[in-house]
Order: structure tokens, then C-alpha cells, then sequence
């Protein structure tokens, strides 16, 4: 069920951020146009301006803290695909009430972080992976999320995830 980071790791590969945030583009737009259709996701590029007027922070400020965005999700993807996998492994052996508990925390401190920010495609993402519990459609939504993120600040995401696998060959 799980494929960890599929678009970067690829990418990670060929080290071409263009295609990374190309390949992000036509996912995310594919996903938007089918299967979270009912969500009204709209193409958009985001710009800081809301944010910068209704919290009074200046347009860097801003910057700097969609880029610590970024890197904060890239690094919960591990943690929400780890869930989903428990989810479908304690689902697999039939079990009653599935708990939903941690994948919904994760996703709570992750939409707070976007509501600040005014990032509404992932406000209403993260927003509807507090509350589903069908494990396919969470997996989409889990899928949109990234490559949404990768489209806000691919250096920066691509960046993390080479650190995360930089950190994971040296436990190794």
C-alpha cells in the first residue's frame, strides 16, 4: 500500500528540480480533476500576500516560514504512511473500530501550521484527513498533500528528503 516518497525518490535520482515539481504539477492536477473532484481543490500558485496582511509579518518572515512548512510535512509523510499502514494491516486482520487517533494528530498540527500560513488547498487536505476514515481515499488525500507541498517550494522539499535519506544511510 505504501510507497514511500514515489515522486522524489525518483526525482532524487536525476537531481532535476524542474521535473520534480513537473511531474508534482500533473499529479496534483489528475488528483484535483478525479478523485478529490467533490473537494473543489483549485489550481493555484500560492503567494504569502494574505498572510502577510492579516498577520502583519513581513513577505520573508512569511517565506521563511513556508519553507519550514515544507520540510515540516515532507518529514510527516514518513509518519502518516506509517499510520496508514497500521491502519491497514489492523484492518487486514478485521478488526472492529480502527484508531484513527495519531494520523488524525498529525494531521491537526500540520493544518494549524497551514491555516497560519493561508494555504488553503492543504487547510481543506489535511482537514478531510482528520475526518474520513476510508484508508484508500486517505491515501489520495495523503498523495495530494505532497505533491501540493512539493509545488510550494520544491528546492526545499527535495532538499529534506535528500537529508532524510543522508540520515537514514548512516544508521545503516
Amino acid at each position: 500500500m505504501i510507497k514511500n516518497f514515489e515522486l522524489l525518490n525518483k526525482s532524487i535520482e536525476k537531481e532535476d528540480i524542474q521535473s520534480i515539481k513537473g511531474e508534482a504539477s500533473r499529479i496534483y492536477t489528475a488528483l484535483i480533476r478525479n478523485e478529490l473532484s467533490d473537494l473543489n481543490l483549485s489550481e493555484y500558485i500560492y503567494t504569502p500576500a494574505q498572510a502577510v496582511e492579516e498577520l502583519g509579518l513581513d513577505e520573508a518572515l512569511i517565506n521563511e516560514l513556508l519553507a519550514d512548512y515544507v520540510s515540516q510535512v515532507i518529514k510527516s509523510l514518513v509518519q502518516f504512511e506509517v499510520e496508514l499502514d497500521d491502519l491497514q494491516k489492523s484492518k487486514n486482520n478485521n478488526e472492529i473500530k480502527l484508531d484513527y487517533t495519531l494520523f488524525r494528530e498529525l494531521a491537526h498540527k500540520n493544518l494549524g501550521v497551514a491555516r497560519n500560513l493561508r494555504i488553503k488547498n492543504a487547510e481543506i487536505l489535511l482537514y478531510e484527513m482528520m475526518k474520513r476514515e476510508d484508508l484508500d481515499y486517505l491515501m489520495i488525500c495523503l498523495e495530494a498533500l505532497e505533491v501540493s507541498t512539493i509545488k510550494l517550494n520544491t528546492e526545499v522539499a527535495y532538499n529534506t528528503l535528500k537529508l532524510i535519506n543522508l540520515k537514514d544511510s548512516l544508521k545503516n
